[in-house]
C-alpha cells in the first residue's frame, strides 16, 4: 500500500483544520476582548477572553472535522482473501452482565459467520471478569446451553478470572498472553456489541492485505434504544457520526483511534506493543490505566504499526445508555481515564499526534468546565471593573459616553452557536442531496429529527455541563470512580429518581441566577439558556428517560440480519436457566 501520498494528504488536512480552529479561537478572543473592555479594561477581561479562546477553539475543532468529512473521501483500501491458515478469535469481555442476552449475541454472530462460509476460521472467547457468584454460575449454565444449541464445542470458549486485575485491559492482556499465539487476529468487542459475519470477514481481508496494519477500528452504530434519550442518541450516532468519523479518518491517517471495542487487532502487534504500565500512586491519577484504548493505539503507533479507522465498514453495532444519569455515570469513568492521560503526555517515543490525541481527550472534559468558569467570571466581572470615567479629557466639560460594543457580544454569540449547529445542518443538507436521508425516513422526517435533536441538545447541554464539571472536580479532588458494571435495560426513571440525581443542579442554577441578578442583572437574558435548563434539570432527566418514538434510523426501517438473529435467539431462550 502506498502510504506516502496519503501521509502528505493527512499532514495537509491536519494543518488546515488546526489553523482554522486556532483562527476561530483567536476570533472569539478578539471579539470578547473588544466587548469586555468597553467598560474599562481590567484583568478579568483577559481571563474571560482566554477562556473564550480555548473554548471556541475546541468547538471549532469539532466543527471543522465535520467539514473535512463532508469534503473528502477516504483512499481505496486493499483487500485480500483471508489466508487459509489465518485464524481469528472474537473476544467478548463480560463483567456482571446478563448472560442470556450476551450469549444470544454470540450465537447470532456465529450464525451470521457460518452463513458467509468462513465461520470455521473464527473462534469465540468469553472472558469473564464477573464478581457476582450468582451471575458467574448463570454464565456457566448458559455457556453450556450455547455450546449445545450452536454446536460450538471447539469453537467457543469460556473462562473466568480469579482476579479482575487491570479490568477490561487486563482481561484481554491475560488472554493474549496465554492464548494469543494461536490466532493471527483478534476482534475485540464489548458485551453489548454485535457485528455482522460479513463485516468480520471483511475486517480480516483488510488486515491480511496490509501487513503493517496493527489495528482496524470500525464505527459502531447504536441500536435497540427505547427511551427518548436513547433514541435521540441513536439517531445522532447514525446520522452525524459517519461524517465526523470520515473527517477523523482523513485527519488521523495511520495514527488512528481505538475506542476499545468493535475493532480487530493483529495479535502479534498487540502482544509486542500494548503491555500497559501501572502508574505510580493512587487512583484516580495512579494505578491501572482506565482509558486503555487510546493508550494502546498510541503504543501500536510508537512501534511502527498503522492504526486506522475505516468509516465505510458497515454492520458494526452497540447499545447505549437509556437515560442521562446512566450516560453521566459512564462518562465519569471516561473523564477519569482521559484526565489520567495527562501523566502520559511525555511518555518516551510516542508519536506527536498520539500526544495531541491525549490533549484532545483532556480538553473534551475540561472544555465544559472552562465554559462554566467563563460564565461565573462574567457574573463576577462588575466586581473587578474600574469605575467608568465620563470625563476622561482634562478640561472638557461634557461627558464622554462609552461606545456600546453590544454588536461584538452578538457576533460572538453567532460564532459560538454557528460552530455548534452549522455542521449538523450541513450534514443534513448533504444527506438530502446524496439521498442518505432516505434511510432515516426521507428528507422531511430526517429534517424533523435533526431540528428536534438540536433542540434537545441545547436544553440538555447545561445539565451535562454540570455532570461533567462534577466529574472533573471529583477527579481533581482525588476521588476514584472505579469501574462500575454497566446498567442495561429499560432505563426509565421516576420523577423522584430524577430529582435525586439532579437536585444539586437545580440548587446550582438557583445560586447562579441569584448571583447574576445581584451582580450582573444585564446578563440574565444572556444566561437564561443555561440557567433555565438547570432549574428544571430533574424534569429534563425524567422526560428523556421515558419510552419514546420517532428519530427513525436505517436499523429501524430495515432491521439488520444480525439483530434479527439476536432477537430470534432471545425468543428461543425465553425460559430462564435452571
Amino acid at each position: 500500500m502506498d502510504t506516502g501520498g496519503f501521509s502528505a494528504r493527512v499532514i495537509a488536512i491536519r494543518t488546515v483544520l488546526l489553523g482554522a480552529s486556532l483562527g476561530f479561537g483567536w476570533g472569539g478572543f478578539a471579539l470578547f476582548l473588544r466587548y469586555g473592555a468597553s467598560d474599562g479594561f481590567d484583568a478579568m477581561d483577559v481571563v474571560r477572553a482566554g477562556l473564550i479562546f480555548v473554548s471556541t477553539f475546541w468547538l471549532a475543532w469539532g466543527a471543522v472535522q465535520a467539514l473535512a468529512g463532508l469534503t473528502t473521501r477516504p483512499p481505496a483500501v486493499p483487500r485480500a482473501d483471508p489466508d487459509a491458515g489465518a485464524r481469528c478469535v472474537v473476544l467478548v469481555p463480560v463483567y456482571n452482565e446478563d448472560p442470556t442476552i450476551t450469549f444470544a449475541r454470540i450465537a447470532a454472530m456465529d450464525a451470521s459467520l457460518q452463513a458467509t462460509g468462513q465461520g470455521a476460521r473464527f473462534d469465540f472467547a468469553i472472558l469473564s471478569d464477573t464478581r457476582d457468584p450468582a451471575v458467574a454460575e448463570a454464565e456457566r449454565v448458559w455457556f453450556a446451553r450455547l455450546l449445545d444449541d450452536t454446536g460450538g464445542d471447539g469453537r467457543m470458549f469460556y473462562r473466568r478470572r480469579d482476579s479482575n486485575r487491570g479490568r477490561k485491559a487486563g482481561n484481554i492482556e491475560d488472554f493474549i498472553t496465554r492464548s494469543g499465539a494461536a490466532y493471527e487476529y483478534a476482534v475485540i468487542l464489548d458485551a453489548d456489541s454485535l457485528m455482522e459475519g460479513g463485516t468480520l470477514v471483511e475486517m480480516v481481508r483488510r488486515m491480511a492485505a496490509s501487513p503493517d496494519l496493527g489495528l482496524l477500528q470500525t464505527l459502531p452504530v447504536i441500536v435497540n434504544a427505547g427511551s427518548r434519550f436513547g433514541r435521540i442518541q441513536q439517531f445522532a450516532a447514525a446520522f452525524y457520526s459517519p461524517v465526523f468519523c470520515r473527517g477523523l479518518a482523513m485527519m488521523q491517517g495511520r495514527t488512528g483511534p481505538f475506542w476499545g471495542h468493535n475493532a480487530i487487532v493483529r495479535t502479534r502487534a498487540f502482544a509486542e506493543s500494548c503491555g500497559l504500565p501501572e502508574l505510580r500512586g493512587r487512583p484516580p491519577f495512579g494505578g491501572h490505566i482506565l482509558s486503555h484504548d487510546y493508550v494502546e493505539a498510541a503504543l501500536l503507533a510508537r512501534a511502527g504499526w498503522a492504526v486506522r479507522v475505516d468509516d465505510d465498514l458497515r454492520g458494526s453495532y452497540e447499545e447505549g445508555p437509556e437515560n442521562m444519569v446512566l450516560h453521566a455515570k459512564r462518562d465519569r469513568r471516561w473523564c477519569q481515564g482521559n484526565l489520567q492521560h495527562a501523566r502520559l503526555l511525555l511518555a518516551p517515543g510516542l508519536k506527536p499526534w498520539s500526544r495531541f490525541v491525549f490533549v484532545q481527550g483532556i480538553l473534551a472534559y475540561l472544555s465544559p468546565v472552562l465554559w462554566l468558569a467563563f460564565l461565573l467570571a462574567s457574573i463576577a466581572a462588575p466586581l473587578f471593573a474600574p469605575p467608568i470615567d465620563y470625563f476622561p479629557i482634562e478640561g472638557w466639560r461634557f461627558p464622554v459616553i462609552p461606545v456600546s460594543e453590544a454588536s461584538k457580544a452578538l457576533a460572538l454569540a453567532v460564532l459560538v452557536f454557528g460552530l455548534l449547529f452549522l455542521p449538523k445542518l450541513l450534514v443534513l443538507g448533504d444527506a438530502i442531496v446524496r439521498g442518505r436521508a432516505r434511510g432515516f425516513g426521507g428528507a422531511w422526517a430526517a429534517t424533523r429529527s435533526v431540528f428536534a435533536e438540536l433542540l434537545f441538545s441545547a436544553v440538555a447541554a447545561p445539565v451535562f455541563l454540570m455532570f461533567n464539571t462534577r466529574s472533573v472536580a471529583q477527579v481533581v479532588a482525588g476521588v476514584d470512580g472505579g469501574w462500575p458494571a454497566q446498567s442495561r435495560g429499560d432505563g426509565s426513571l421516576t420523577l423522584r429518581e430524577a430529582w435525586a440525581a439532579g437536585h444539586w443542579i437545580v440548587t446550582s442554577g438557583a445560586v447562579g441566577l441569584g448571583l447574576a441578578i445581584l451582580l450582573s442583572p444585564a446578563l440574565v437574558p444572556w444566561l437564561s439558556p443555561v440557567l433555565v435548563p438547570m432549574l428544571v434539570a430533574p424534569v429534563i432527566i425524567w422526560w428523556s428517560s421515558r419510552r419514546g418514538g420517532g428519530f427513525a434510523t436505517p436499523a429501524d426501517i430495515a432491521v439488520p440480519p444480525v439483530l434479527a438473529r439476536h432477537a430470534e435467539w432471545l425468543a428461543r431462550w425465553h425460559t430462564p436457566a435452571g
